[in-house]
């Protein structure tokens, strides 16, 4: 969960939107445009937030928690596209093409959201344009982040993946610690693996140097050798 923030509960929530990338850009005025038209909403760990398919009428903020994006078979079966946690979005895409949900939304914690609703939504783009550059520059980002997942789930084997996705993890925090609180489960539904082959592979990660696995931590140790594994160097 989130810190607690200080202040009414207006500021808090221009706060909370000043750690969103989609916001960060705004000024304190237009913050507070922002700020009027969301409301928030917690979910408990193991609740559905959006059904695939469901009809796409809000944007959500992560403020508190964690959430999985994920496609499950007809065997139920899950394939994890992302794992979302503080200041992370979801659902922008269907504000835009007017489609229904593209993946199911999962609370793995507690999770607290702001939801802003899509007349809000369109509403405070035409107020303030620069939010529109901002989410122009979001979903570029995660089509670069697709191709490149694309890339490693045809050209790599399990270990490469793994590797690939620990040195990803890493770069979301400081380079070394992977701070998103994941279980060997979740890791494999991330790189179309099993749980045994990648709790086997962390093993070995480990037994060779390159990463280090604390009860509640994992960090990298030799990033050159992930690297090699990756297809990166």
């Amino acid at each position: 969960m989130s810190a607690p923030i200080s202040g009414t509960p207006s500021e808090r929530v221009v706060e909370q939107l000043r750690r969103v990338p989609l916001f960060a850009h705004l000024t304190d005025e237009e913050l507070g445009g922002v700020c009027r038209r969301v409301r928030e909403k917690s979910y408990p760990k193991n609740s559905v937030i959006l059904f695939e398919d469901d009809p796409g009428d809000a944007l959500f903020v992560v403020i508190g928690g964690q959430v999985k994006v994920v496609l499950i078979g007809e065997d139920g079966r899950e394939v994890i596209l992302a794992m979302l946690q503080e200041g992370d979005f979801f659902g922008e895409m269907s504000l835009i093409d007017d489609q229904p949900r593209s993946a199911h939304v999962i609370a793995t914690e507690d999770a607290d959201m702001l939801v802003l609703r899509r007349d809000d939504f369109r509403a405070a783009m035409e107020e303030t344009p620069r939010i529109a550059l901002g989410l122009l520059q979001a979903l570029s980002r995660r089509l670069r982040r697709a191709d490149d997942k694309i890339g490693g789930l045809v050209l790599l084997d399990v270990n490469g993946r793994l590797a690939k996705l620990l040195l990803e993890l890493a770069d979301e925090h400081d380079g070394v610690t992977i701070a998103k609180r994941l279980t060997h489960q979740q890791l494999a539904q991330m790189i179309g693996s099993s749980r045994e082959t990648v709790s086997r592979t962390l093993r070995d990660l480990t037994d060779r140097g390159l990463i280090e696995i604390n009860r509640r931590t994992m960090a990298i140790r030799d990033r050159g050798g992930l690297e090699a594994l990756a297809g990166r160097s």
